[in-house]
């Protein structure tokens, strides 16, 4: 009855969004550069695959889409397990892949522009995300913890600040969004296993573990 009682919580609930998005996120731009011809994962961007005439264009908006709702999901269960602003940053990540989805590249220079904004601050908030649980998390007593958020947040932000500084930036491009999620998804797992102590709002209603 104990086990089942905790599995009600609404924070470990939502948490499983912190998973399923970037798993389904990561899948689709692994499945669908595979199966498209002439596409190179080393130089051309993951907006491509659902660009205006792509030929994966759906399967890629359904993966922008689902990682969106993960990590809105996600920003509920860091409201509820941790104190600070770290989720917000994964409320915004969530929204401006919305903004990803509904502005397809190759559709005109406005909406090209506006696209690259919103995967900016797509790229930006991700990082953010795991930046901004490092005091929290310290500060909880988890130094472990924390330590991975803050490697975890600067490689993340420099993997992508390639992507406009150097070449191959298809590969920057992947690899920073990989670290981001990875901690996304271990985030996610600490919460559904209640690996952090509670240190969010819920505290005061939660009773700690």
């Amino acid at each position: 009855m104990a086990a089942s009682l905790r599995w009600r919580d609404p924070a470990r609930q939502a948490a499983f969004g912190g998973i399923v998005g970037p798993l389904v996120f990561v899948g689709g731009w692994l499945v669908n550069g595979a199966i498209t011809e002439h596409y190179s994962p080393i130089n051309d961007p993951i907006s491509d695959l659902a660009g205006v005439h792509a030929p994966t264009r759906l399967a890629m908006t359904a993966a922008f889409l689902v990682f969106s709702c993960g990590m809105a999901a996600h920003a509920f269960a860091l409201r509820r397990a941790m104190s600070g602003p770290s989720w917000i940053a994964a409320a915004v990540t969530g929204l401006a892949t919305v903004g990803v989805a509904a502005l397809p590249l190759h559709h005109s220079s406005t909406v090209d522009t506006a696209h690259g904004v919103c995967a900016g601050v797509g790229y930006a908030s991700l990082a953010a995300t795991s930046l901004l649980a490092v005091v929290p998390l310290a500060q909880s007593g988890e130094h472990r913890w924390a330590r991975g958020a803050l490697l975890s947040g600067v490689a993340t932000a420099g993997a992508l600040a390639c992507t406009v500084v150097a070449p191959h930036h298809g590969l920057f491009q992947r690899v920073g969004l990989t670290i981001g999620d990875c901690w996304v998804i271990a985030s996610a797992l600490a919460i559904t296993q209640r690996a952090w102590p509670i240190v969010g709002p819920a505290a005061s209603t939660a009773g700690g573990r």
